[in-house]
């Protein structure tokens, strides 16, 4: 029997937009006084869209785990195409089953040791172009190395004459989402518009670089351990058959947006808290210094870089680069003891869940140090979810993590990054969460006998 529960709903602002015009205000300070204020599963309405916002780590395992089958990626992800066509991000069923089953060795844990050397390599010769003093904007400098790094390990190519083409795309990828997410009637795609054209623009110069990647492979098929190499010699294990053409764009486009620009955000946001920490930088220091004494870290350092790793997480805590994921009900179910009616859009806010007093105390502290064993044992599993969770986990959530280590302790044996004074980034959240107007920071050689000072 199906639960005839309702959850509360908030007084709506207008008649046509509902909670829309709240939301588009300030929509991460939304999520948290909604889940605070209506409790755990709170119905509200985007124009004609009715959307429960649900912050329990229960009742949000039970949407991505125990009945995942029920839902489907919610419609903002159906709102653009053109991007990701029917890549591992959008696609759902039988389809996306098999290509996941075809992406996932690349990123098994055993396969990453392979991709640490290029991950290094790209850092130190970003480092050669920082000079003590300068100020740069860390978001850009990050964005610009993992996209090197991308490029290497997923197709065994070089993109720097082209990352500024990458840069300039995805801000407009960035900016038609959220003028599509904050209408009532987005514009059809068909339609030419001036965003529309963009759009259609930017996608076209990520597809020739996508492209030309896979075409220069298939014309000169060398035997390498990148993404690429595995996608184009992948069999179905069901049928036999190989991904043509499209479909390797459509998983390559996905890993190359979603995988480079997210952990450049949680990168972007460890300097900055790092700047405003010297205890937690120093301590980071330490262990830097005990564990490798200067040298260039590998992936057998991995497993030792434990305080790097804590920073990580709480960063990506604090500052969830998805800091909401959404899903969409195929059939009448129940969440949490209340009744979620057909096409109903559940979203699931990171920000608000992992800065919640009950699971975290403290909330609003940047406190690595609480992510030890027992904590991690006794927090409610989906309390913490910056790689989403069950089937649809992020496939690359061990390949990120390796790469924020190794970059992070790359780069802050040698450098330290102070924040201009009077300097303010706040967090923006469009398709991912970006700190406004990114993260001015003033170039510091470290001094190797001193430590962080």
């Amino acid at each position: 029997m199906v639960s005839t529960l309702t959850p509360p709903m908030p007084p709506r602002v207008s008649w046509l937009g509902g909670h829309l015009d709240s939301f588009r205000a300030a929509r991460l300070s939304f999520f948290v006084e909604m889940a605070r204020s209506y409790g755990d599963m709170v119905r509200l309405r985007f124009g004609h869209r009715r959307v429960y916002l649900v912050s329990h780590p229960d009742f949000i395992e039970e949407v991505l785990v125990t009945k995942n089958h029920n839902f489907i990626k919610h419609f903002a992800l159906r709102l653009n195409p053109l991007v990701l066509g029917n890549g591992l991000l959008t696609s759902e069923g039988d389809f996306w089953l098999r290509q996941r089953r075809l992406v996932q060795p690349a990123f098994n844990r055993s396969r990453l040791a392979v991709y640490a050397p290029a991950m290094t390599a790209a850092t130190k010769r970003l480092m050669a172009e920082w000079r003590p003093d300068q100020q740069r904007d860390i978001q850009v400098e990050m964005m610009r190395l993992t996209l090197q790094i991308a490029a290497a390990t997923l197709f065994g190519a070089d993109v720097g004459s082209e990352a500024q083409v990458v840069h300039d795309a995805l801000q407009v990828l960035q900016d038609n989402f959220l003028v599509r997410f904050n209408s009532l009637w987005p514009t059809p795609l068909w339609i030419p518009t001036p965003g529309n054209r963009r759009l259609v623009q930017a996608v076209r110069r990520l597809d020739e670089i996508i492209y030309r990647f896979i075409h220069e492979r298939r014309t000169h098929p060398v035997a390498k351990h990148d993404l690429l190499s595995i996608l184009l010699h992948a069999r179905d294990e069901d049928d036999g058959n190989r991904m043509n053409d499209r479909q390797l764009r459509d998983e390559a486009m996905t890993l190359f947006l979603a995988g480079h620009e997210t952990t450049a955000l949680a990168l972007a946001w460890t300097w900055y808290l790092l700047a405003q920490h010297p205890l937690i930088e120093r301590r980071l220091v330490d262990e830097w210094h005990q564990v490798l004494g200067g040298r260039t870290p590998t992936f057998d350092d991995w497993p030792r870089l434990t305080y790097t790793e804590k920073v990580i997480l709480e960063s990506m805590r604090l500052y969830p680069p998805a800091y909401v994921v959404g899903r969409e009900a195929l059939t009448d179910c129940t969440i949490g003891g209340f009744h979620v009616p057909r096409k109903t859009t559940l979203l699931m806010s990171q920000w608000a869940v992992q800065r919640d007093p009950r699971f975290f105390p403290d909330p609003e502290a940047f406190r690595p140090e609480r992510w030890t064993d027992e904590f991690q044992k006794t927090m409610p599993k989906f309390a913490y979810f910056p790689f989403g969770g069950g089937p649809r986990l992020c496939v690359g959530n061990w390949f990120a993590m390796l790469e924020m280590v190794l970059i992070l302790a790359t780069i802050g044996q040698r450098f330290r990054f102070c924040m201009p004074a009077g300097a303010q980034v706040t967090p923006h959240p469009t398709f991912t969460l970006r700190p406004k107007p990114g993260v001015p920071a003033v170039i510091v050689a470290r001094d190797a006998r001193a430590g962080s000072h």
